[in-house]
């Protein structure tokens, strides 16, 4: 009999969390995708109290890059060659993504802040499995994730390496190499940092993961 009262309870339970898990789950997103987002708040919260503001990187001198920002050239998500002469008289946001990722709730704050700043700023998304493979999908995937769950319309690029390694871009080779780009060396610390580049191809700041895109600190930088 209470054998019988142990189980009905625990069944009872279990019916519970599958209810809350399916209730928890947003449209388009895996379940991990889900809780990320939901406690995406309590982490960035986390950062504040750890400290992150003091990783932020600025170029105070105006070290101008010894190599030709706007001599890279890059492949987006559907394959078109990206040439950066283009991007000359804007700045240039530069975020290295996931999609399974603490942060990947960033994707919507980054859609704010260039619809809020299009006229004058690019935001260019590097999507990367560098990082505890948080990045497993491939780029048609990613690019849909990104549209149904965050209305990106900011330029998705295709998928690649962004530390330190023989495979690593070219951009950011150019981003973490302060023969190239005049003083900085600081690579990802992890998905979703950000590099600033201003409307002559000077590298200006680095901002890590849990500074968030629309934080003052990044919207100063912009304007």
């Amino acid at each position: 009999m209470f054998k019988n009262k142990i189980i009905k309870r625990l069944t009872i339970t279990a019916v519970i969390i599958a209810v809350l898990l399916i209730a928890i789950k947003q449209k388009d997103m895996t379940l991990r995708q889900s809780l990320v987002k939901i406690f995406y708040p309590v982490i960035m919260f986390a950062g504040k109290i750890t400290g992150s503001k003091n990783s932020i990187l600025k170029n105070t001198s105006n070290t101008k890059s010894l190599t030709d920002f706007y001599s890279l050239k890059a492949v987006d998500n559907s394959g078109n060659e990206i040439n950066f002469q283009q991007f000359k008289g804007k700045k240039i946001l530069i975020v290295n993504t996931a999609s399974d990722c603490g942060f990947t709730a960033q994707y919507e704050e980054l859609q704010k802040l260039y619809t809020q700043y299009r006229n004058s700023l690019v935001i260019m998304g590097f999507p990367s499995n560098d990082f505890k493979e948080q990045e497993q999908e491939n780029d048609e995937t990613i690019a849909a994730f990104c549209k149904a769950n965050f209305g990106v319309t900011f330029l998705l690029m295709k998928k690649s390496t962004v530390i330190k390694s023989t495979a690593q871009n070219e951009v950011f080779q150019w981003l973490t190499d302060k023969n190239k780009n005049g003083w900085n060396t600081q690579e990802p610390q992890w998905n979703f940092s950000k590099y600033l580049v201003n409307e002559n191809g000077v590298l200006m700041n680095y901002f890590p993961s849990a500074v968030s895109p629309l934080s003052d600190e990044v919207i100063a930088a912009i304007k």
